[in-house]
């Protein structure tokens, strides 16, 4: 039948108001900054660069996006600042013997454990899982926590 009056439509399914503001996973982002490349998005691999900003990234996609100067590509605003292998570090990264990340996921059908990180502070032994700030040095390299280097107070490498 219709037009009988048994539903009358409220005010706020009739006017839409301003979309929510979707708000960014805080552990997901950390877990992009630290486990993938910000170039190519891909799972980090050794050898692992860094450029001046802090941004990992691996070394053969850094090559490749210097390499291919053709006009069609469009430039990645997350490596636009560098222009040569000269602006990147290659870092020396400790493994974390707690991690045993692809050992055990071959199929695919492990829970991976996202807290736990690949790479350590060699001086403390805090993980690289963006709960703790790390800094490297650009003339060797090496990788490590900012506590451990205010606890050194030295600006010459412990190697």
């Amino acid at each position: 039948m219709g037009c009988d009056g048994g539903t009358i439509p409220k005010r706020h399914e009739l006017v839409k108001g301003p979309r929510k503001v979707e708000k960014v996973d805080k552990v997901a982002e950390l877990v992009a900054r630290w486990f993938y490349c910000a170039l190519s998005q891909e799972k980090l691999r050794r050898p692992i660069v860094a450029c001046e900003l802090g941004r990992l990234y691996n070394k053969d996609a850094i090559i490749e996006f210097l390499l291919d100067k053709s006009p069609d590509k469009t430039p990645m605003e997350s490596a636009s600042h560098i222009k040569s292998i000269k602006n990147v570090t290659e870092l020396g990264l400790v493994d974390n013997p707690a991690w045993n990340g692809d050992k055990e996921s071959i199929k695919g059908d492990k829970y991976d454990d996202l807290q736990c990180a690949r790479f350590i502070c060699p001086v403390v032994g805090l993980e690289m899982n963006g709960r703790h700030r790390f800094c490297f040095l650009r003339n060797c390299g090496c990788v490590f926590s900012e506590r451990a280097l205010k606890e050194i107070k030295s600006e010459v490498c412990h190697k």
